[in-house]
């Protein structure tokens, strides 16, 4: 019977995440209020407060939950490929996939949150912050990575073509989401791509742009 129950509060748990990430990549956290959750999945203001205590408490576990499905669908399927400048490439690749698919409706969690937050000091300010910055990391240590194994020429600057990636993947939610421009994805992918072929000491193991 405890079991039964602790399994049925984890279910309801990931429906309020997965639900609470969807709807905040469109009105972002501060528009996602108790009713409009509690209207959306049929549970009561009580049943959410049985799992986070306050507001502030349910933002965190939003990000946290952005940040896991960002690992899952983008991070952990890139990290498949083989090291060096295919994997950098395999990280822009599967983000473009990610938003195509339309899993959340907004396209990033992240883009929707962190103009809420960047001037907002707290807790859920650092969170974004942290979720942001190891993606960024992420970016640049791949990319120093492929310097190291002669796959980027040497002098690549890892740090300012993590920033290139990021800025390119970044405005393809608003191109697409905002000014319906679909053609945008393949922007954003040929001009990734052409910009790692050029500096890549052997093009030939991406793809054509």
């Amino acid at each position: 019977m405890i079991d039964g129950r602790l399994q049925r509060g984890e279910r309801t748990r990931q429906a309020v995440l997965d639900a609470s990430v969807k709807l905040a990549s469109v009105e972002g956290l501060d528009g996602l209020s108790l009713s409009r959750l509690t209207a959306t999945l049929g549970v009561s203001k009580s049943g959410l407060f049985t799992h986070w205590p306050d507001k502030q408490a349910l933002q965190l576990a939003i990000v946290e939950h952005a940040r896991r499905q960002w690992t899952e669908h983008i991070i952990a399927p890139a990290l498949r490929a083989p090291r060096g400048v295919r994997r950098l490439w395999a990280l822009h690749e599967h983000r473009l996939d990610f938003y195509r698919s339309g899993r959340l409706p907004g396209g990033c969690f992240f883009r929707a949150v962190d103009g809420e937050f960047d001037d907002r000091p707290g807790p859920v300010h650092d969170a974004i912050a942290d979720a942001i910055d190891s993606w960024m990391n992420l970016l640049t240590r791949l990319g120093e990575l492929a310097v190291e194994l002669g796959d980027l020429r040497p002098g690549t600057d890892p740090a300012r073509l993590a920033f290139e990636i990021e800025a390119i993947g970044s405005v393809v939610v608003v191109h697409t989401h905002l000014l319906k421009r679909e053609q945008s994805y393949r922007f954003a992918r040929t001009a990734v791509l052409e910009q790692l072929r050029f500096l890549s000491t052997d093009p030939g193991v991406l793809p054509e742009a």
